[in-house]
């Protein structure tokens, strides 16, 4: 009967698997029905019947041309097409809603990404130490437990994101809907997907887990459709930004041209979703870890102290995995931005909007200084990690010479009369500093220094004894030294070469770079066979400054998402959708440094002060009631909870 019964968990097992792969091979066919059905849709015909043809304003030069399946781009009117509350900046109202959406929206979608690679390696450690993989699925479990209240805080953003739309700027609101009605519906069914398969993944973990069996897996293949079913939400939502940025599918006059994909595939679409997804999981590793820290400071017990210490670790270290490859991104974004629009680049990295990037640069520079803080402190808690302590203060010194010269400005912010007596914006010294040559060498200066201390932190507590050991370190030095005056060699160069040519050089640092992470880890793997350890690690001895310092790191990534979203909005000056929807109100100008700087901080606080209690409700969830630790202490139990 046993027998009968575990048959029939496993074909229901593998029909609901095979269900729900069949919803993600099928999508794409769902999408492209909903696709084909704007085209049949031109609102404008010819004398003849036929519906008139607009050309496509991103790729007329190749001569596209599309039915015209929708109203012109309208000429918005303050007040009618806007709305007020008072004497606030509408503007400012919809920012700070937009963001609070985007930091939950990015956390809620990070984190289930994170819980699958827990759940997996839970899954295959169970069968050799099932132990060890009950340990990582209780870690998977509790990750989740946090997603799931935030989830709900995401979908309450998202209603009043929505209603900040129309209730402020109506006219923008309805064309931006008027150009994504073939795919709003989709998006709106998706979410309630995603909510389904959400609720089930997580009421369903104890009912589903049978250890590294059927069920297990078809547990995994639920959280497997959770996050395909977030990243195309994630995908969709950044086709509107990207649109406003880079508009494509539609003619000049900002006619839709029946063609739903050109509108979503628009220029800066792909580098756009590319930065956003590896910022959101450096910034959900970054919260996770945050969370851990919280709770690792106010355990009661070494037990606790210790399990938050490794949950801490867990985390920084998948966001510090993301966080590697994200300026490569950054710059990739950038160059394409220059490809659709120099003015635009220029306006970003070289006028206008210049020294909100050297805000950024600041964040991000402390990103790699905190990421290099926090292990420091981390190897306190590792036996045999005495040996490299003398080499920290070096690392320091690199980080912080990398920093001054990543946060060398160009061009300074002077008075008329300062100008007049320099001779102009540029300084004859500092000005040199302050060129492309010198940030992409110090922020690969930065990503390698950091690659190494924790080839360092990996290898702290053992002792090799691979044969060829010394071989070994011989080459991981060579490895970074030649890397290194590689990128100091490329970085001086480009100040003798024209500016053209000097972009490229960006690639030959970033694969040296790329040589340092990938090269240097697997070589420091391979000597770790095998390897002695010198004693057990102590978790939960960490020093109260790393927990802060993780603090810091999320802090760090929140303020570092709130200025780039600053950025990618401001770049389109006094347009809502940029050459097509003119921005009419009277708040269509550019912010000052210092009111951009007070709204992200605002942002920030506000982010924080619900995350926090967030935090707060999933402590309270795990807090044992009086009566249910007497019973405990008694050997009895009171009830059943994951």
């Amino acid at each position: 009967m046993s027998v009968i019964q575990g048959e029939k968990k496993k074909k229901v097992g593998v029909l609901l698997l095979l269900s729900m792969l069949g919803l993600l091979i099928l999508l794409p066919f769902a999408v492209t029905t909903t696709f084909a059905s704007g085209e049949e849709e031109a609102v404008a015909e010819e004398g003849d019947g036929e519906p008139k043809m607009g050309k496509d304003v991103f790729y007329k030069e190749e001569g596209q041309f599309g039915p015209i399946s929708s109203r012109p781009a309208p000429e918005l009117v303050y007040p009618d097409d806007y709305g007020t509350y008072g004497d606030y900046q509408s503007r400012t109202i919809l920012w700070i809603a937009n963001q609070q959406h985007l930091y939950f929206g990015s956390f809620v979608l990070a984190v289930p990404m994170f819980v699958w690679v827990m759940e997996l390696i839970g899954i295959l450690k169970y069968g050799k130490d099932p132990k060890e993989g009950k340990k990582f699925d209780d870690l998977a479990h509790e990750m989740m437990k946090i997603s799931l209240t935030a989830y709900s805080v995401t979908a309450i953003l998202g209603g009043i994101l929505i209603f900040t739309f129309l209730a402020l700027y109506p006219g923008f609101f309805g064309y931006l809907a008027s150009i994504f009605r073939p795919v709003m519906h989709l998006y709106a069914l998706l979410f309630i997907l995603e909510s389904g398969v959400l609720y089930v993944y997580y009421y369903g973990w104890d009912a589903f887990n049978d250890g590294n069996g059927d069920w297990k897996w078809t547990h995994l293949g639920l959280c497997t459709l959770l996050n395909a079913v977030g990243i195309v939400l994630m995908v969709m939502a950044n086709t509107w930004v990207s649109f406003m940025m880079s508009p494509a599918g539609v003619d000049e006059a900002g006619h839709f041209l029946g063609d739903i994909w050109k509108v979503m595939h628009n220029p800066l679409m792909v580098p756009i979703v590319i930065h956003r997804i590896l910022g959101n999981m450096s910034f959900g590793g970054g919260v996770v870890a945050a969370y851990a820290a919280f709770r690792f400071l106010s355990a009661t017990n070494q037990a606790e102290k210790a399990h938050y210490d490794w949950m801490s670790y867990i985390a920084s270290f998948m966001a510090v995995m993301f966080l590697i490859p994200l300026p490569f991104a950054g710059y990739w974004l950038m160059r394409e931005i220059y490809g659709y629009r120099q003015q635009m680049g220029i306006t970003l990295m070289g006028g206008l909007l210049a020294w909100v990037f050297i805000m950024q640069a600041t964040m991000i520079a402390t990103l790699f200084i905190t990421v290099n803080y926090y292990l420091m402190q981390a190897m306190g808690r590792i036996p045999g990690s005495e040996r490299y302590h003398g080499a920290f203060k070096f690392i320091l010194a690199i980080l912080v010479i990398s920093t001054i010269s990543w946060l060398t400005p160009h061009t300074l912010v002077m008075t008329p009369a300062e100008l007049k007596a320099m001779g102009g914006a540029q300084h004859p010294i500092v000005g040199n500093y302050g060129v492309m040559s010198a940030k992409n060498t110090a922020i690969n200066t930065m990503i390698t220094t950091t690659v190494a201390t924790f080839l360092i932190y990996q290898r702290s507590n053992f002792n090799l004894k691979v044969p060829w050991a010394w071989k070994g370190n011989i080459f991981l030095v060579c490895l970074f030294a030649l890397a290194e005056l590689n990128i100091l060699f490329l970085g001086i160069y480009g100040y003798f070469i024209p500016a053209n040519v000097r972009i490229g050089l960006s690639v030959p640092q970033v694969a040296s770079t790329l040589t340092c992470l990938f090269v240097g880890s697997t070589i420091n793997a391979k000597m770790l066979k095998g390897a002695e350890p010198i004693g057990e690690i102590r978790w939960g001895q960490m020093s109260r400054r790393g927990a802060y310092a993780l603090f810091m790191l999320a802090v760090a990534f929140t303020w570092t998402m709130a200025v780039m979203g600053y950025l990618r909005s401001s770049v389109r000056l006094h347009w809502h959708v940029n050459e097509i929807l003119r921005d009419n109100s009277p708040w269509a100008f550019t912010n000052p440094l210092g009111y951009a700087g007070n709204i992200n901080s605002l942002n920030v606080l506000l982010f924080w002060t619900m995350l926090l209690f967030v935090f707060w409700l999933a402590s309270l969830y795990a807090t044992k009631s009086p009566l249910a630790r007497e019973a405990e202490a008694r050997g009895e139990v009171v009830a059943a909870s994951h």
